[in-house]
């Protein structure tokens, strides 16, 4: 049998370009048995050339299983390997840092071809991307649900504002603490394992906040819940990047995203309703009851993500985490993440109150505003993640810092208007938003060698946190009250804020240089 790799834009009897031709010796299998992307041959090397049974993908039927013996079926090992080395990871126990980086432009999973690209995700991806978006609706929920319920939450725990405030800000910072501590660990187990450890984690804690009479149970509760809760993202950005190619990556994290907008619409008004018409308690016990739903599902249903543990050097937990640290072109990305998110949390805490002093909208209509701009977000993600696979992740972003620039400074400097208008201006100060957030995620995943995403995303995640922290702590030095409740100097958050996004912007283009220089591109 002889493996012919064909070069760019070539096909051999009708297999498409870019595909491994696989013949054999004798006469009866005379004719092509199979093709598969060279991708593929990294997910089997190990038992192809171990001289077992193996598994092999088939292309264009992602997910049938093809077993075929070691008696009718060999390959060439040598020629793939000289050709292609970092696709034979059971050869090889250590690789340069070109190979590297051209690996984390590459799925570790079995591939999606270009036919398939073209065709949409099949079902098992379908179910993924909507399993995960569920994850992250709980997961972003549970965080929002504590700033609505604050008015109910501080009388019936006789709290002051002052411990309110404790309790919502401990998330963050548990989070931002456990991202780190988890990134030494993040890559040497199986990605669903971890996925479930820390769901699990997320669960028991908001299940103390259900039970919580007193402020100290509720604030361990935040805690535990943002120790747990806080590396859940991260472990999600890394099994798409593990399981998706750079170029699904916009469409899969627009679906994702579209969680944060959910939850909006959907989490905050129910939630809001139960605790009305029950109790606060109820709130937190149906969140409990949705993630133990999707912890069931998790483990029934969704499959391993191993394929990076292949990659993995012997190193200590503390050492990989310094190792990711210390990567020079690591840390411009973390500027990125952290100009993001200070610009982000600045204007959240104080919408709500600007919307109703400031703008004049009476409060029975802040729902509505949500609302809508919860809805237009929702079919906006998609769209965004469709446009940045097509168009390009970093045009795409520079759209969406531009638009957001130039809604954050209307809407700053807005007087009394009519709901018509403050709805129209949070709809498209959103859609510049969600135009930046989501091909700067899909940007950030090709950034990290395979074999330390876990780690990267979870410091990632961690920098975020702390960062939302530190910008809900300057606006709220910035910002000052009048007697009637309006807001004074917010126009000086939104100008922090343009400013955060043109950096950010600038930055950007330099953290997308390298990846579009090994896609041979002027940018990605």
């Amino acid at each position: 049998m002889r493996a012919d790799r064909r070069s760019p834009g070539r096909s051999a009897r009708g297999f498409g370009p870019g595909s491994c031709h696989i013949q054999t010796r004798w006469p009866g299998f005379a004719q092509p048995l199979l093709h598969m992307n060279h991708a593929a041959i990294q997910t089997i090397s190990g038992g192809m050339f171990g001289g077992r049974t193996m598994p092999i993908w088939r292309s264009g039927h992602l997910g049938a299983l093809i077993t075929l013996p070691r008696l009718f079926l060999r390959v060439h090992a040598d020629e793939i390997h000289q050709r292609r080395p970092y696709l034979c990871p059971a050869a090889r126990t250590s690789y340069s840092s070109s190979e590297m980086s051209l690996m984390s432009e590459q799925t570790i999973a079995a591939p999606i071809d270009d036919d398939q690209q073209e065709r949409g995700f099949s079902r098992y991806q379908t179910f993924l991307i909507a399993l995960l978006a569920f994850t992250q609706f709980t997961l972003i929920l549970d965080f929002i649900i504590m700033s609505p319920l604050g008015a109910i939450l501080m009388p019936s725990l006789n709290i002051t504002a002052g411990q309110f405030g404790v309790a919502v800000s401990a998330y963050a910072f548990a989070a931002g603490i456990s991202g780190i501590l988890a990134a030494g660990f993040a890559d040497r187990f199986d990605r669903k394992r971890m996925l479930l450890f820390f769901y699990v984690g997320f669960t028991f804690g908001t299940v103390l906040c259900a039970l919580a009479q007193n402020f100290h149970v509720l604030l361990l509760g935040r805690i535990v819940t943002g120790l747990f809760g806080g590396v859940i993202g991260s472990v999600v950005l890394a099994i798409v990047t593990d399981l998706f190619p750079l170029q699904l990556r916009g469409r899969v994290m627009g679906f994702i995203q579209t969680a944060f907008a959910a939850s909006q619409v959907l989490g905050v008004p129910a939630g809001l309703f139960l605790a009305n018409h029950w109790n606060w308690h109820i709130c937190f016990v149906a969140i409990v009851g949705l993630s133990l739903a999707a912890i069931a599902t998790i483990a029934l249903v969704m499959e391993p993500v191993d394929g990076h543990l292949k990659l993995q050097h012997d190193r200590n937990p503390f050492q990989h985490l310094i190792a990711t640290v210390a990567q020079p072109r690591y840390t411009l990305a973390f500027m990125v993440t952290t100009l993001l998110a200070t610009g982000g949390f600045m204007l959240m805490p104080f919408g709500s109150a600007f919307t109703v002093h400031n703008l004049g909208i009476d409060i029975v209509h802040l729902p509505t505003i949500y609302l809508v701009s919860g809805l237009f977000s929702i079919l906006m993600g998609p769209l965004v993640g469709r446009a940045s696979d097509a168009f390009g992740k970093y045009p795409t972003f520079v759209f969406g810092c531009v638009v957001s620039a130039i809604m954050v400074l209307i809407y700053t400097h807005l007087g009394h208007v009519s709901l018509l208008t403050a709805i129209v201006v949070n709809v498209l100060m959103f859609v510049g938003i969600f135009s930046r957030m989501i091909p700067s995620q899909a940007l950030m995943s090709a950034i990290p060698d395979a074999s330390q995403r876990g780690s990267f995303s979870a410091i990632s995640a961690s920098v975020q946190q702390l960062s939302g922290g530190l910008g809900s702590v300057v606006a709220a030095a910035i910002v000052a009250e009048n007697p009637d409740g309006s807001l004074l100097h917010f126009d000086r958050i939104g100008y922090v804020v343009v400013a955060s996004s043109m950096i950010s912007m600038i930055a950007m283009y330099f953290v997308q240089k390298p990846i579009a220089r090994r896609a041979g591109r002027r940018m990605v």
